[in-house]
């Protein structure tokens, strides 16, 4: 054990906060950057569209000039081979038409090159910027995991060297949990809603001038399709609401509640298969348990999937007189726990959460044998 004599403590708290304020300033200022490249990536994106359109323009009246062009040229075979026949005021205009429309066909085709060039070029620059977006998130977030370790670990450090016993603080994940799900629904809200309904507010112009060009049979089609895209944007935005959390948790209890998500899990993927089993009289508990379950049990469900490539999950819950039982298995690709062991920051949640209820928690895997996670959870009694 070391005294305070050894250490100047105030110093150290002083040095360490310093630290934390350079690194908070470093990724503020990663963020900005991402932020504006995202701008820019959108900005780039509406004008890429615009010149996909006028590509299409161009084209189409590239291929209107090639057809009067070749009318023009029949009409000036036509004439020379009778030139008797004409005045020279006919000859000369059967000429000077067919000069005409291959001029305006060569600056066509200079146009569209141009276009496509200016095309590419943009593609490629949304590439790079693209990467360089998914970049600044990486580095925003190994920076925030060091934070969360420097913070959660070391900040305390000089009351740590004064107590005997350091208790146990799990408010910094909690916040740092919080912003991951806050950035995660707010990329979800912007790459999936708020997509759809920019393509919905350009769409209605499409469908005006539709209207306009092609009738009304043509705009009638542009609008059922227009349907689909604001009912697929309606599901989507259902689907963030009920990951948030599933409002039948609180009226109907967790089993219900269970059984439609995995329900629902499997609409979104119908390869996977989804066993579900509640033995015993289920009972209705506290929120906090309900609300806990639930998200362990969606937490070994979407491992099993996205890490463990499973195709058949088996979720069970036994409901004891004192405490419930919940088994979620899998037949995934598995995993070496000497070598994962708890350094995944999904177990470390889970098993967080699961000592919050003072309940136990284990896992069984090995490679190519899939995976099963036990929890035992301890209720309350009157």
């Amino acid at each position: 054990m070391f005294s305070n004599e050894t250490f100047d403590i105030g110093s150290l708290d002083g040095v360490f906060n310093r630290m934390l304020e350079t690194i908070m300033s470093s990724k503020d200022d990663i963020f900005i950057i991402s932020e504006q490249s995202r701008r820019s990536f959108e900005d780039m994106q509406k004008e890429l569209e615009i010149v996909r359109k006028q590509i299409s323009v161009v084209i189409d009246e590239g291929d209107a000039l090639e057809k009067n062009m070749q009318l023009a040229k029949q009409r000036l075979v036509l004439v020379s081979k009778a030139f008797n026949n004409y005045t020279e005021e006919q000859v000369k205009d059967a000429y000077e038409t067919a000069n005409d429309f291959q001029v305006k066909l060569s600056v066509n085709k200079t146009q569209e090159k141009q276009l496509r060039d200016k095309r590419d070029d943009l593609e490629r620059r949304l590439k790079g910027l693209l990467d360089t977006i998914e970049r600044a998130d990486h580095i925003v977030n190994q920076v925030n995991v060091i934070l969360n370790y420097l913070t959660s670990d070391l900040k305390h450090v000089g009351q740590a060297l004064e107590q005997a016993k350091l208790k146990q603080d799990f408010s910094i994940r909690i916040i740092t949990a919080q912003e991951e799900e806050r950035k995660r629904l707010s990329r979800e809200i912007h790459d999936g809603p708020a997509q759809m309904m920019a393509n919905v507010l350009m769409r209605t112009d499409l469908i005006e001038r539709t209207y306009r060009e092609k009738g009304i049979e043509q705009a009638i089609a542009e609008i059922a399709d227009l349907k689909k895209t604001v009912r697929n944007a309606l599901s989507e935005v259902r689907r963030i609401i009920y990951d948030l959390r599933p409002m039948a948790l609180d009226d109907l209890g967790i089993v219900p509640t269970l059984k439609k998500y995995l329900s629902t899990v499997t609409e979104y993927n119908p390869e996977v298969s989804i066993h579900f089993q509640s033995r015993s009289t289920e009972k209705r508990i506290p929120s906090n348990y309900e609300v806990s379950i639930f998200r362990l049990v969606q937490e070994c469900v979407t491992n099993a999937m996205k890490h463990g490539k499973s195709k058949d999950i088996w979720v069970k819950l036994e409901w004891l007189r004192d405490a419930v039982n919940i088994v979620i298995k899998d037949d995934g690709v598995g995993f070496d726990p000497q070598i994962v062991k708890d350094h995944s920051f999904g177990i470390i949640g889970m098993r967080e959460r699961i000592e919050l209820l003072h309940g136990k928690m284990s896992i069984q895997s090995e490679v190519n044998r899939g995976t099963t996670v036990l929890f035992k959870i301890p209720l309350e009694t009157e």
